[in-house]
C-alpha cells in the first residue's frame, strides 16, 4: 500500500511542497491536500486588496489546480480533529483520512468572543476572503451616507486596515467616513516609539482617530462598548485583535505551546508524534517562539518540504534555523508604508514601493506554478 502524505492547509509554509507534489507522486507516494478554499490568498497583500490596490485574483494562488495537475488529490473541507495514535484525520464534512506523514499549515483566526449574536457588518481580518467581502460592502456604504468605521485592535493589522479603509474611501469619492481605531491601552505597544509616532502623525493628518482609553468589552453592529463603560456608535467594524492558532490541536489533545499552537521541535516536527509536522501561524516553535509573521512561514518552506520527503523516504531530517531579524513593512494606505529592519526605520512612499515589489514578486512566483 502506498505511503500517504496529507497536507492540512495550502498556506505560505506549504508553498514549496505544493510546488513539488509531482516529486512525491513520482516516488509512488499519495498526496492529499485538505483546505477550506480552492484558492489561498496571500495575507501580506490582504490590506492592499481591501484598499483596492490589488484585485482578489492578483493575490491568490490556485491551490486545487496546482495539486490536481501534479497528480495529487484536493479536498475542499476543514480539518477539525485528528487521532494521532490511529493516524486519522477528521473533517467538518465528516470525511476521514488515514496518513503516514501529516503536515499542518492550518493558519490562524481572529477571536470573536467579544461579539455576541448578530455579526452583520462585523468583519474579522482573517480569513482574507472576509476583507474581499468587506471592501465591496464599504464601496456601497461610502456612496450611501456619512458613516463611522471602527477597527478593534491595537497592533499593526489594525493600522493597515484603517489606512486602507481611508484609501478606499478616497477612491470611491463618496461620503468621507470617520475612522476610529480602538487600540486598548497602548497602540502598537510592541513597537518602538519612532514607529508609533510615524503612524500617529500620518493618521492625524488623515483624520483617523486612535483611541487608547481602554479595552473593548463588547461589539455589536452599531455599538462599541469599552470596559470603562464608554460606548461609541459605529456603522461597520473590523476585528483585528491579533490571531490565534487553529483550535484543532486542542481538540486532538496534541502537545501545544502557550498560544495553543502545535508544539514543534527543531525539525518543525511534533514533539510527541514524529510523523506530524507543521509551519506558519499554527505552530509553536519551542526552540525560539516566533512572531506570527509571514516571513517565518516563507523561511520554513524548504525545510518543511525536505523533512516531509525525508520522513517518507526514511532519511535524515534538516534543522530549521529561524534566521536573522526580518524586514518588516506596513502598508498604511495612500501609497505609504513604514519599514523596519533591525534598528533601521523609515517611512513614506519608498517603503510602500519596496513592500509592493517584494509582495508581487512572491505571489507571481507561486502563481507561475499554475501554468506548469
Amino acid at each position: 500500500m502506498r505511503k500517504h502524505l496529507v497536507l492540512v492547509g495550502g498556506g505560505h509554509a506549504h508553498m514549496v511542497t505544493l510546488e513539488n507534489i509531482n516529486l512525491f507522486v513520482e516516488k509512488g507516494y499519495k498526496v492529499t491536500v485538505i483546505a477550506p478554499s480552492f484558492h489561498h490568498y496571500y495575507s501580506g497583500m490582504g490590506p492592499g486588496m481591501l484598499g483596492n490596490t490589488y484585485t482578489p485574483e492578483g493575490i491568490r494562488f490556485a491551490t486545487k489546480q496546482v495539486v490536481t495537475q501534479q497528480g495529487g488529490v484536493f479536498v475542499k473541507d476543514r480539518v477539525v480533529r485528528i487521532d494521532p495514535d490511529k493516524k486519522l484525520v477528521f473533517t467538518q464534512g465528516e470525511n476521514q483520512f488515514s496518513y503516514d506523514v501529516l503536515s499542518f499549515n492550518a493558519g490562524s483566526y481572529v477571536p470573536m468572543e467579544s461579539v455576541p449574536g448578530n455579526r452583520e457588518a462585523i468583519y474579522p481580518v482573517k480569513p482574507i476572503e472576509k476583507l474581499m467581502e468587506a471592501s465591496e460592502k464599504l464601496k456601497i456604504l461610502f456612496k450611501e451616507k456619512p458613516c463611522t468605521i471602527s477597527v478593534v485592535g491595537g497592533g499593526p493589522s489594525s493600522a493597515e486596515v484603517a489606512g486602507n479603509v481611508w484609501q478606499l474611501a478616497r477612491q470611491v469619492k463618496g461620503y468621507e467616513p470617520k475612522i476610529k481605531i480602538f487600540a486598548g491601552k497602548k497602540f502598537m505597544a510592541r513597537f518602538s516609539q519612532s514607529i508609533r509616532q510615524r503612524v500617529f502623525d500620518l493618521f492625524r493628518k488623515r483624520g483617523i482617530e486612535i483611541i487608547e482609553a481602554g479595552y473593548v468589552k463588547t461589539v455589536t453592529k452599531d455599538k462599541i462598548s469599552l470596559e470603562t463603560g464608554e460606548i461609541f456608535d459605529t456603522d461597520f467594524v473590523f476585528m483585528a485583535l491579533g490571531v490565534k492558532p487553529s483550535s484543532l490541536f486542542e481538540a486532538s489533545d496534541l502537545p501545544m505551546g502557550p498560544d495553543k499552537g502545535l508544539r514543534v521541535n527543531q525539525y518543525l516536527q511534533s514533539v510527541a508524534y514524529p510523523q506530524i509536522f507543521g509551519g506558519g501561524d499554527c505552530i509553536y516553535f519551542e526552540n525560539q517562539p516566533l512572531d506570527k509573521v509571514g516571513v517565518y512561514a516563507v523561511r520554513e518552506n524548504p525545510v518543511l518540504f525536505h523533512n516531509l520527503m525525508a520522513s517518507l523516504d526514511g532519511t535524515d531530517l534538516e534543522v530549521f534555523e529561524p534566521g536573522p531579524d526580518y524586514l518588516l513593512i506596513f502598508n498604511l494606505g495612500g501609497g505609504k508604508g513604514i519599514l523596519r529592519k533591525n534598528k533601521f526605520i523609515f517611512g513614506g512612499r519608498l517603503a510602500f514601493m519596496l513592500k509592493d515589489y517584494i509582495d508581487r514578486k512572491f505571489i507571481r512566483r507561486f502563481q507561475a506554478i499554475e501554468n506548469n
